[in-house]
């Protein structure tokens, strides 16, 4: 359940950001998916990289060798500082000379521009608290993360009400308004973990007492997290592909009725994803505590209670459509747009339910180049399809949200197949 809040926090950003600005305007809301991805597109080669800090200090924990924990989370934080301080620049210069050819509509693409200039400063700091989950997630300390997710929403949310529309005595800033908003609330998480880092844990017994760059602590760290950090950076560039084709061969208003979709579907899915991270460390602790007999056991509990919620949340969402939908706008004709979509999105839930948990035990097996192998495959047909379904024949937004069903029927059953043969048994790391 922390771990499902920590998730929620990192993704409420985007959330409360697309229910503010459907209040400003479909080009708006339009904006702030594609911005977004562009930046989660970013963000993603830091959770790659702490993903696999995390299953490395899973395997510690079990080990009960908790003195070589701190190095990994100092080392990763010093090691993601280096990208987070190239990428600033570079994506501050890509906002005015290469994202406004990405999209036909000049309107979009002015408000893709606005936001990205502000939010990529939040890489900085989003980079440092992926370190600090990875550390409570890996130590099975996971209740902290919980209050951190609460801060980071109050704040994301105050300041959204507040620049956005000019609210509390702060300027009107629409668009740019919820960049900046975004930047706030993670600054906020970070001085978060650090104050309570400082306060509550032993710092001597983890090993947080020497500040100096180690390579053969980032090599090891990379050795497993190389490989996730492709697959989460090849993910998430399909996924952008996915928006930008609908913006060019659809137009604005399919692209509005994605946003709304794709919002709920960060809101939905984040059960089972808090699950699959959480698969990733018990079979991690449990492989390295010396009991690899009982991970399929393990895996197949989680995998049954993923799919029990996922069921309950497609129920829930199948009986009231279009009260959830009135949640982003006020539009009567968008919400009519949006239902048969959010139809087909929920349907997709049981097969992502079990297909993310499946995936994560595949990662927290140490085996991360066999995952990346899966998650390239998977793409390729995931890709073919997509450009047939959106661009060779232009269909509607319902069929363009099937893709959903190939990616995660394509993974769930490689995954599967993988864990069912015991190849992963001999890995060590």
């Amino acid at each position: 359940m922390p771990i499902l809040f920590s998730l929620l926090a990192q993704n409420i950003i985007q959330v409360i950001d697309t229910a503010f600005l459907g209040r400003v305007g479909e080009v708006e809301l339009g904006a702030s998916a594609l911005a977004g991805i562009i930046y989660i597109a970013l963000y993603t080669l830091g959770f790659g990289f702490s993903m696999g800090s995390q299953i490395l200090i899973g395997r510690r924990n079990g080990e009960g060798n908790y003195s070589k924990i701190g190095d990994i989370v100092i080392q990763g934080i010093i090691f993601l500082l280096i990208p987070a301080l190239v990428l600033i620049p570079l994506l501050r210069y890509a906002t005015i000379d290469l994202i406004p050819g990405m999209f036909e509509s000049a309107s979009v693409s002015a408000a893709v521009s606005d936001y990205l200039e502000w939010r990529v400063f939040g890489i900085i700091f989003a980079f440092t608290n992926v370190m600090f989950r990875a550390f409570y997630i890996g130590i099975a300390r996971t209740k902290v993360l919980t209050v951190n997710a609460i801060v980071m929403a109050l704040v994301n949310v105050l300041f959204d009400y507040g620049l956005i529309f000019g609210n509390l005595g702060m300027p009107e800033m629409g668009i740019a308004g919820a960049a900046i908003a975004s930047v706030i609330a993670e600054i906020a998480s970070t001085l978060f973990f650090v104050i309570y880092t400082k306060k509550t844990v032993n710092l001597e017994k983890y090993g947080f007492t020497s500040i100096r760059f180690q390579w053969s602590v980032v090599k090891k760290i990379l050795d497993i997290s190389i490989y996730m950090m492709a697959q989460y950076l090849f993910s998430i560039v399909t996924w952008m592909l996915f928006f930008v084709f609908i913006e060019n061969y659809m137009g604005e208003r399919p692209l509005a009725v994605t946003n709304i979709v794709r919002s709920f579907y960060t809101i939905f899915t984040i059960p089972s994803h808090a699950l699959g991270a959480a698969t990733a460390t018990m079979v991690s602790n449990t492989i390295g505590a010396g009991r690899s007999a009982d991970v399929k056991n393990l895996i197949k509990r989680i995998a049954l209670i993923s799919l029990g919620v996922m069921i309950v949340v497609t129920v829930v969402v199948s009986a009231f459509p279009r009260t959830m939908i009135h949640i982003y706008t006020d539009n009567a004709s968008l919400i009519n747009d949006t239902v048969l979509p959010l139809y087909v999105l929920i349907s997709s839930l049981p097969l992502y339910s079990v297909g993310t948990v499946l995936f994560s035990a595949v990662s927290g097996t140490g085996n991360t180049r066999t995952a990346l192998g899966f998650e390239i495959f998977t793409l390729v047909f995931y890709l073919a399809y997509m450009w047939f379904i959106i661009v060779y024949i232009r269909s509607s937004v319902a069929a363009a949200w099937t893709t959903e069903h190939v990616y995660w029927l394509f993974l769930a059953t490689l995954s599967l197949i993988y864990l069912r043969s015991g190849k992963w048994q001999d890995r060590k790391i």
